[in-house]
């Protein structure tokens, strides 16, 4: 969800390419700004370090009145769908904590106890941070450190033509409540990297055509999708049958964001035995083949009617 002020400025993605030169960087930086989290080696043989930082922001990522413990999980589930990206585990993250004038103690600690449970979940052990004064709206920023075993760490990029694109769950419509109650994908990734070993991956954190089309940006090639492969959320063609003015089923799978799902390439040659050794270890867990990697540029969607060109380009901040 967004009310964000749109900028004069430049977008999210052309102010990151302008600060990303200006980043200093050592030995130890395998990866640095660019994929879903930054690789770090730390010297600890057979593992590499993930490092990742994320914020939510009232008005921005939820609103004032929205659930504090769903507001505190989506603070920490954010950065835990970057680490899944890379199929790494997460270990500890740090906070800081922006407060508006007038806030109530008693929502912070319920927003807390989100946090705190989302952890536990999955071994986090949420071990310091910062609190400040944020005048206008509540703010929140989790750091989070991950680790990897080198073998397994899947990197955005990698993809090859020929390969089969792949996504988790279903998309669209995520405002209804996906966006702030979503299960961070890190048991499917990290089964992904032991049994097959994506060939690139990446979290759906700003839309199908969006972050898909950073794969395609370093692998530089194209992708065909299917229409009818696409698993749109129910919520998304709700929305569409109740209102003119929501977006089209397909367009709203392409571009809401805010999924959280994963979205991978594999070569092709074991989708069957894929999707059925997946069904039976995460039997809730939709997993979907959606299209295959192609040598030309450029995002397609095959429908009934013919192909279909369509903007590799979902949420971006600052518009």
């Amino acid at each position: 969800m967004s009310n964000a002020t749109p900028s004069s400025g430049p977008d999210e993605f052309e102010l990151i390419s302008r600060l990303k030169a200006k980043l200093p960087t050592g030995d130890s930086v395998v990866v640095g700004a660019g994929d879903d989290c930054a690789v770090i080696d730390v010297g600890v043989p057979g593992k590499w370090q993930l490092h990742k930082t994320d914020a939510v922001v009232e008005g921005v990522h939820f609103t004032k009145d929205a659930d504090p413990r769903q507001i505190g999980h989506k603070a920490l589930g954010r950065a835990l769908s970057d680490i899944a990206a890379m199929a790494g585990t997460p270990r500890w993250a740090t906070v800081t904590l922006g407060l508006p004038d007038g806030f109530d103690a008693e929502r912070v600690e319920s927003i807390y106890d989100g946090m705190a449970a989302l952890a536990k979940r999955h071994d986090v052990s949420l071990v310091g941070g910062e609190t400040v004064v944020n005048p206008e709206r509540l703010f929140i920023g989790v750091s989070l450190v991950g680790e990897i075993a080198r073998d397994k760490c899947i990197l955005r990029s990698g993809a090859s033509v020929g390969d089969g694109v792949w996504v988790t769950g279903e998309l669209g419509g995520s405002i209804a409540g996906h966006h702030i109650a979503f299960t961070p994908r890190l048991a499917e990734a990290r089964w992904l990297a032991a049994h097959c070993q994506p060939s690139a991956m990446i979290d759906l954190s700003d839309g199908l055509a969006g972050d898909l089309g950073h794969l395609l940006t370093e692998a530089n090639a194209g992708a065909e999708l299917l229409e009818r492969a696409l698993p749109i959320r129910r919520e998304a063609r709700l929305r569409a049958r109740e209102s003119e003015a929501a977006k089209p089923p397909l367009l709203a799978a392409l571009t809401d964001g805010e999924d959280y799902e994963l979205c991978f390439t594999l070569g092709k040659g074991s989708a069957v035995a894929l999707l059925d050794q997946f069904k039976q270890e995460f039997p809730d867990t939709p997993l979907s083949c959606i299209g295959k990697i192609v040598e030309r540029p450029g995002l397609k969607i095959r429908q009934k009617s013919g192909i279909m060109k369509i903007a590799t380009r979902g949420h971006v901040h600052f518009q």
